[in-house]
């Protein structure tokens, strides 16, 4: 690892670092994370800290029987969101702040690019911004769901150099660690496939996060797509922030890739949710990022969803195979219309004043099809 490039990193950890118990904070694990994050700073290195635990911190103060319902949790949320910054507060001697987001705020260009301005203030004037999504208000259709993805959109959206994932565990293995004593570590992945999704395994069983390796595992190529190493480490040891403050891997190493995304289309790939979808004809043959002004709404053979001019739709043949994300210049509404057969003389008159359904320049074509 070439840890002299970094410029700007984003630190992950977990809300079983944070509330280990679920009996409030702990600085138990996170004396040498913030001792870290301290001497990055010292040799000029600006950090993002993406921080679990509101929920987890909160829960002491609410009965246990109570617990598996929503708004109790987003109570929890909200009393245990002021401890876990005031625990981390104390861990430091400069000013830190509190980046509360939802991915409703991350899938808006707009806001995205907000998000983007507010954290390079902070950092520029060494201010700690301390990101966590915003539990308290999110909802299942606005939520991101887990810190580990979030991080990897934080760190797209700060420009770093580099995401580093706290974790239980030393980093990715070939089979669980917990359960098989032959497990490897994998000390460098540089293509993430199918088969590292296999090693990942599924969901958490902890009890405490709501992510496990597999989130890790999109997180990582969520950022290693946009240029940023990312690395997979154990937060409970302070070996792991040692190694690395040294230059040497402690986990896994996810390599960054050489000709990362364009931003815009990196944003449009991994951070928008797609508000809808407009199925095509399987005859259509053009590349879409090259031929989008051939895509016409004769093309068309459905449209689903309903979406607006500027949303995020997904455009896929009818067989199912997805083609590509893009901005819609036309609404779900307009485009229903103008696709219907009777309106086809209206619609090509239409498309020739208006422009085409998609522009090349808002395009983001899906690798995996």
């Amino acid at each position: 690892m070439n840890r002299s490039n970094w410029k700007r990193i984003v630190v992950k950890v977990g809300s079983a670092l944070i509330a280990p118990n679920r009996q409030g904070c702990s600085s138990h694990y996170l004396l040498s994370i913030a001792q870290f994050i301290v001497r990055c700073r010292m040799q000029g290195i600006q950090v993002v800290l993406v921080s679990s635990g509101s929920v987890a911190a909160g829960a002491h103060i609410f009965p246990e029987e109570t617990k598996k319902n929503i708004a109790i949790k987003k109570a929890m949320a909200a009393a245990g969101q002021t401890e876990m910054m005031a625990t981390w507060d104390k861990l430091f001697d400069f000013p830190s702040a509190q980046v509360l987001l939802t991915h409703a705020d991350l899938r808006d260009r707009e806001r995205y690019v907000s998000i983007r301005e507010t954290l390079d203030s902070l950092l520029d004037h060494g201010v700690l911004p301390i990101v966590n999504e915003n539990d308290t208000v999110t909802t299942d259709k606005l939520k991101v769901g887990d810190n580990d993805n979030l991080s990897a959109m934080v760190a797209a959206a700060a420009d770093a150099d580099a995401l580093v994932i706290c974790s239980d565990v030393d980093g990715l293995y070939d089979k669980n660690p917990h359960k098989h004593d032959d497990a490897k570590l994998l000390s460098w992945v540089d293509k993430i496939d199918e088969s590292i999704y296999a090693m990942a395994g599924g969901a958490a069983e902890d009890g405490v996060g709501t992510g496990g390796m597999r989130t890790k595992v999109e997180a990582a190529e969520k950022a290693v797509s946009h240029g940023i190493d990312t690395f997979i480490i154990n937060g409970f040891t302070e070996l792991s922030f040692n190694l690395m403050l040294e230059g040497q891997n402690p986990g896994t190493h996810f390599q960054a890739h050489e000709k990362p995304m364009k931003e815009n289309v990196h944003w449009m790939t991994h951070t928008s949710n797609a508000q809808g979808e407009v199925v095509i004809k399987e005859a259509f043959s053009d590349p879409l990022d090259e031929g989008v002004e051939s895509l016409t709404s004769s093309e068309i053979l459905d449209v689903k969803g309903e979406f607006s001019v500027g949303d995020t739709i997904l455009v896929r043949r009818e067989d199912g195979v997805k083609l590509a994300k893009a901005k819609s210049n036309y609404s779900s509404c307009l485009l229903n219309f103008i696709a219907n057969e009777g309106n086809q003389k209206f619609a090509s008159e239409f498309e020739e004043k208006t422009g085409p359904i998609i522009s090349e320049q808002h395009i983001a074509v899906l690798e995996n099809k």
